[in-house]
Order: structure tokens, then C-alpha cells, then sequence
């Protein structure tokens, strides 16, 4: 990741393809002069810690590795004084395939706040803190073997301005209607990235949730709006990964997924069946309860498959056994990689750099 402009990143030792449309933005908002002349947001993380944040113990990363900073007063001023320099940034892009030489697929996620989920392990707030999040994942996306990110639009327009998607996956995330602990949870409405977004944006690939209970009435609807969205990305050749869960509620009313082998197997067969083509469908599925039981799982589909790391605890021992869990399903022919988020931005020990190095060599 080049530690460059806030706006309309550069590129070294290579062009971008630029998405069909982009030609049409606005291009007389920011000159060339102009775009050299805004302030760096992302500087080298040589400074202290930012005092103002409760988590800055992940500033030491593996190998002395540090966070950039982040210049949230800078990002405000080009978002008020230039907005469409997003745009730009995004038509600037430099591209990627979606697979690289090895086939393998290492992702970090954060599209979680936009559902109101800030919480890890015990920490209800930990991802509140946007300057914070940033710097994680420009971390996260500058260490070796991280292809990409998936994130809400807010999230990737602010990465497009700091220059960190060049030669990176980037996934937009669609719905985000589900609310966490709303009555509405599980009528998922698409409230992200459209497809024609995603094609417009020039971005690689799109996700969604399907979490579906027999008894939840609004799981219809997110079953409906999953096929045609499913449908809207074949049509433009764009990968969609679809994440499904059987899911139910609690007595006291709290939505939880069911990752038992039989539940799991149910998701999958039901995902794997949604539109009309199945051709740019991915799955994104979670290890079942018993690791043992993936193999099996996993025969269900031969679509193309990564596992999602989740809130799997808030300890060493946590991220120690998650590891070993993805390890073994990793092994598994229809895995291709690892779309993980909270686990490796809010590691237990602080360490991004560490625990991110970590997944990309399950890998």
C-alpha cells in the first residue's frame, strides 16, 4: 500500500482498468496540482500514540511494523470541498484479478458498524472509533498476502481517498438492512452497494447475509431480494458471496446462528440454489461447531467457498483455537481462503500486523 494522498492515488509501476462510466466523473474538481497539493492523511506511524484513543497497543505490530496515522480533519476536507475526488480515487484504481498465481483468497472484513455491530468480545464499542478502524486496516491491508477488503461504502470511499485499494480486492458489502437486536433483523433489506454500484465503482466482487428462520416471516423477503441481487451480479459477471445461516431466536429474543453440521449443510444447499446462474456465486460459510464435521459439510456445494472468521472470543486462547478450526477446513477442496474481520483487527494482544501474518500463512 503506498502511504500517499488523500485523494486521486497515483499508481507506480502499473495502470489501473477504469470501470466502465468512470470516464463521465467530474474531472475538473481536482487538478493535478491540486491532488498534489493535499495534505498526506496517511503518514508513517512514527509519531505516539494518538492520545485521544483507548487502543493504540496494536501500534507495535510484528517485525516493529507500525499503524499510519490518520488525518480525520483532512478526510473531512476533501469529503466538504471535493467529493467527487471518490470517484476519481476509484477510477484511478489499480486493478487486480480476483484470484491471484495461488488461488487463494485472504480478505479482511469491517463492513459490521453499518448494522450497529461495534462490539468485540466483551468491547461493545471497539469498532466506534473510525480514525482507529482506518489505521487497522491500512495495516491489515499492507502486510504480505492480504488480497482485499470488504467494507460499506463509507468505509471503502474513505480507503479510495487514502490510497489503500490499489492492486487490492475490493468487495462492496449489500445489505445492511439487519439491523443487530432489531425486531426487523431478519428482513434484510439491501441497503448497500448495488450491483450497478459495485460494476460503476469498478470494484471486484459484492457480499450479502442470508440468515433464515423457519419461523421469521421477513426471511422471505431476504430470500426474494438475495435471487434477483444474485441474478444482478451474474448478469455483470461480478462475483457475489453470499453468506448463509440457519438462524433463530432466543426465549428472550436475541437472533443466533446455528452452526451445527446439520444446520450449516441446510444454508449451504439453500444458498447454492438462489437465481438464475450460479456461475458468479461464492459462498461464505463459518466452521461448524464440530471442526470435524466441515469435511462432510462442505460436499453439499461445489461452489467455490471461504470461511468467515466472526466474533470468535476475546482471549489468546480464543484466537488460538479459531486458528487451528480454519486450518483445518482451509485443507478442504471447494475452500479457497478467508474473508476474516474482527479477530484480526481487534486481536486479543493488540497485534494486527501478528495476527493478520498468522491467517495469510494458514493460507
Amino acid at each position: 500500500m503506498r502511504a500517499g494522498r488523500v485523494a486521486g492515488t497515483h499508481h507506480e509501476g502499473g495502470s489501473g482498468t477504469v470501470p466502465e462510466g468512470a470516464a463521465d466523473a467530474p474531472r475538473e474538481g481536482i487538478t493535478d496540482a491540486l491532488r498534489e497539493g493535499i495534505t498526506d492523511a496517511l503518514r508513517e506511524g512514527t509519531a505516539g500514540p494518538r492520545p485521544d484513543s483507548a487502543a493504540t497497543d496494536r501500534r507495535a505490530g510484528a517485525a516493529g511494523t507500525r499503524a499510519p496515522r490518520v488525518d480525520v480533519a483532512e478526510l473531512v476536507r476533501v469529503r466538504t470541498r471535493h467529493p467527487e475526488a471518490i470517484a476519481e480515487a476509484a477510477a484511478r484504481r489499480a486493478r487486480r484479478p480476483l484470484l491471484n498465481e495461488n488461488g487463494r483468497l485472504m480478505i479482511v472484513a469491517a463492513d459490521h458498524p453499518a448494522r450497529g455491530a461495534l462490539g468485540v468480545g466483551d468491547r461493545k464499542l471497539a469498532m466506534a472509533n473510525r480514525a482507529d478502524l482506518l489505521e487497522r486496516l491500512c495495516l491489515a491491508l499492507s502486510r504480505p498476502g492480504v488480497d482485499g477488503v470488504l467494507a460499506t461504502a463509507d468505509i471503502l470511499d474513505d480507503l479510495l481517498l487514502l490510497g489503500a485499494l490499489d492492486h487490492k480486492v475490493v468487495m462492496g458489502s449489500m445489505n445492511r438492512g439487519g439491523l443487530q437486536g432489531a425486531s426487523f433483523e431478519l428482513d434484510d433489506r439491501f441497503t448497500g452497494h448495488r450491483p450497478e454500484d459495485i460494476e460503476r465503482l469498478g470494484f471486484d466482487a459484492g457480499k450479502l447475509l442470508l440468515r433464515v428462520d423457519y419461523a421469521d416471516p421477513g426471511s422471505l423477503t431476504t430470500l426474494e431480494s438475495t435471487a434477483r441481487a444474485i441474478d444482478a451480479m451474474a448478469a455483470r459477471r461480478l462475483p457475489v458471496f453470499v453468506e448463509p445461516f440457519i438462524s433463530r431466536r432466543t426465549p428472550e429474543g436475541k437472533l443466533t446462528n446455528d452452526l451445527s453440521a446439520e444446520a450449516v449443510t441446510r444454508s449451504i444447499a439453500i444458498a447454492s440454489g438462489l437465481g438464475g446462474s450460479s456461475a458468479y456465486t461464492w459462498l461464505k460459510v463459518p466452521v461448524t461447531e464440530n471442526p470435524d464435521d466441515m469435511a462432510r459439510v462442505m460436499e453439499t456445494s461445489t461452489l467455490p467457498a471461504v470461511l468467515l472468521g466472526g466474533d470468535i472470543g476475546d482471549s489468546p486462547e480464543d484466537q488460538v483455537a479459531a486458528y487451528e478450526k480454519w486450518r483445518g477446513a482451509l485443507r478442504l477442496p471447494t475452500v479457497r481462503g478467508l474473508v476474516v474481520g474482527r479477530s484480526l483487527l481487534y486481536p486479543a494482544d493488540g497485534d494486527v500486523a501478528a495476527a493478520v501474518d498468522t491467517a495469510v500463512g494458514l493460507l
